[in-house]
């Protein structure tokens, strides 16, 4: 017997009946041979962590743009925080950790340089807008290669769980799995706390800052707010499977306490840092980096490199365009605006 198929029955006799096995995956766009050692969602996660656009989340900004201090999260470092509270979510739920996790990895890759200011200002150029969410699956379906063929061909429980990751109090649909209902979930549980964190790093929030109402029921410090969501999304989608008819499917949610509480802090967090005139400056600042490289590449598309001429030739040029400024690093957006905008010597001694 192979060893996937081991793990394949055990998935079987051990998660929960309200897990996803990986063997009733429904599969990728492109069928391929299954493999000896790995469950499908095991080569996901593997395509995932291997890709280009894994490695760039280590430079592109969670919230405070190109900050100088070593401390400050990094799409990445958010990225693993996210992982690792799925994954203790996932495991007191007994679901299935590996598409948790190959959706927790994947779930960001299609964020633009300079955190939500890249994505406000695509969001206006292009037709039909810019979601981030949308632009994950673009590029683990589109922009990364695997075998020399467009996209990583991941399963699509895994494109289905980064797809609907984004969105918090709105009536949009969720994943089709609870695996991937749990990375929406533990997103705005590692942002929300995690941007609190920084913001009182940075000195622009204090603790004492935060509205007394919500830290009341959520916590005093940035462990406690997290343990009192994990646990009250474990605890409350416990009671759920417990009281669900057998084949039934689930949405999982907080207690309505805790939820107004999270979705409280939230919307403090988007009125005072977010888009508050703390960081007013640096937003204008990268929005206009943004917006000069967009109009600058469209009307000199031959300046990109070679996949992203093909989109344009292919599709649009402003989709190209998009493309390529998207999988920027904020490191490597500033680079290319220096090298169009600065002058040069063209002398040498």
């Amino acid at each position: 017997m192979f060893m996937r198929e081991e793990i394949e029955d055990w998935e079987r006799q051990q998660l929960s009946p309200f897990a996803m096995v990986s063997a009733d995956s429904q599969g990728r766009s492109r069928p391929e041979e299954l493999d000896g050692l790995r469950t499908c969602f095991m080569r996901d996660r593997d395509r995932i962590i291997h890709s280009k656009a894994f490695r760039r989340l280590s430079q592109k900004t969670q919230v405070y743009i190109t900050p100088s201090g070593d401390h400050y999260r990094t799409r990445l470092t958010h990225t693993l925080e996210v992982n690792q509270i799925a994954k203790t979510i996932g495991k007191a739920l007994r679901l299935n950790e590996d598409l948790i996790e190959a959706i927790a990895l994947a779930h960001d890759v299609g964020h633009t340089p300079f955190a939500h200011t890249g994505e406000e200002v695509l969001n206006q150029l292009m037709p039909g807008g810019f979601r981030h969410n949308v632009n994950s699956v673009r590029v683990l379906a589109r922009i990364e290669r695997h075998k020399g063929r467009p996209g990583l061909n991941l399963s699509r429980e895994v494109l289905d769980g980064v797809l609907h990751h984004s969105g918090y109090g709105t009536a949009q649909k969720g994943a089709a799995t609870l695996e991937g209902q749990i990375i929406r979930f533990s997103d705005k549980i590692a942002y929300v706390q995690h941007d609190i964190d920084d913001s009182i790093r940075a000195g622009v929030l204090r603790e004492d800052d935060l509205p007394g109402q919500f830290t009341e029921v959520l916590g005093h410090s940035h462990g406690e707010r997290i343990t009192t969501l994990v646990t009250d999304l474990v605890q409350h989608t416990r009671t759920l499977m417990e009281e669900a008819a057998p084949g039934a499917s689930l949405k999982l949610c907080f207690t309505s306490e805790v939820d107004e509480a999270l979705k409280g802090l939230r919307a403090f967090m988007f009125d005072h840092v977010y888009k508050g005139d703390i960081c007013a400056l640096e937003r204008e600042r990268a929005a206009l980096v943004v917006q000069y490289l967009f109009d600058y590449y469209c009307n000199h598309p031959e300046q990109m490199p070679e996949l992203y001429q093909q989109i344009a030739a292919e599709e649009t040029i402003k989709q190209g365009v998009c493309d390529y400024l998207s999988g920027m690093s904020d490191a490597y957006c500033i680079a290319a605006f220096k090298e169009i905008t600065i002058p040069r010597s063209f002398i040498h001694n």
